[in-house]
């Protein structure tokens, strides 16, 4: 599933082509890329043509393109294979397009955006917008409110995330994935992260040093910030961004699919269980859970 660096990366290339561009033209190829919108097909088309849009915004794996006049916005989220491609307004439909919009744009002329999604576990739907609780000014849709800032942002409070970390009664891989206490991480930049802090996943939030948590925190900054860089982790054609090209960060991948190679750090292999209907990966060496008096592998 594409997580903060690939949507980011999404985000980062519609810019250009959207901020500004008009809709003169929406057709929906397939109403299941509608579920999470609150109305028929042909309501969605009726409030997106015509519409000017601004810059687009994200928050976790969330993406957003607010309306120029209106207090809405056009919500996508990628889920599991979803794809946002920019295209000349001519170009043949790719077979697997669920929704189309054709747009001028006043400093590229027109241009085509596609949504494609293999698996359709993705969407796009047309919100409100209703202010953030925290930031005077801001506003979000209603839909993604309840999901915490990202370590990325700006507004993102580091001690406000700390207590309620040590609050949690859970582990620390359950609190990184859960969306309401931080967004945008999922499974491989948790795996990432927690590698490079030398935290065992199924270390418990209680017993974790708040110097220990600081310096996880940090980690998973660092690691999403290379994952920019690199454009994203694609494993296959499902992760591209706006032009289709894909992202390399699986290249520098440490511990993420990793099992059964030898650790980068001490040279142990890597090694993957079951968690939560998905793996966790990490080295039993390098990554032990922290009890009071030692550590327990």
């Amino acid at each position: 599933m594409p997580e903060l660096p690939e949507v980011e990366v999404v985000r980062s290339g519609l810019i250009p082509a959207v901020t500004g561009a008009t809709v003169w033209r929406v057709e929906v190829l397939d109403e299941r890329s509608l579920r999470r919108h609150p109305g028929p097909s042909e309501d969605f088309v009726d409030r997106l043509t015509g519409v000017s849009l601004v810059a687009p915004s994200r928050r976790g794996k969330y993406l957003w393109v607010p309306f120029a006049d209106a207090e809405e916005a056009l919500v996508v989220h990628l889920g599991m294979s979803g794809q946002v491609l920019l295209r000349d307004v001519d170009a043949p439909v790719a077979k697997l397009t669920r929704i189309v919009m054709w747009m001028d744009q006043p400093a590229h002329g027109p241009v085509r955006v596609d949504f494609v999604d293999q698996r359709i576990f993705g969407s796009m739907a047309i919100d409100r917008l209703v202010p953030t609780s925290d930031v005077a000014g801001e506003r979000i849709p209603a839909s993604v409110a309840h999901i915490a800032r990202d370590p990325m942002d700006p507004h993102f409070d580091d001690r406000q995330f700390f207590d309620r970390l040590a609050r949690r009664d859970t582990t620390i891989k359950r609190a990184l994935l859960d969306q309401t206490l931080v967004s945008g991480i999922g499974n491989i930049y948790a795996d990432e992260a927690l590698w490079a802090a030398r935290v065992h996943y199924d270390q418990p939030t209680r017993a974790l040093s708040r110097p220990r948590a600081r310096a996880l925190l940090a980690e998973v900054r660092e690691v999403l910030g290379k994952a920019l860089a690199e454009g994203g982790t694609s494993f296959d054609a499902q992760y591209v961004n706006v032009n289709g090209a894909s992202g390399y960060f699986a290249h520098s991948l440490n511990a993420y699919g990793r099992q059964g190679e030898p650790c980068p750090r001490c040279g142990r292999p890597i090694v993957r269980e079951v968690f939560m209907n998905r793996g966790s990966h990490f080295c039993p060496t390098c990554q032990r859970v922290r009890v009071a008096g030692g550590a327990r592998g």
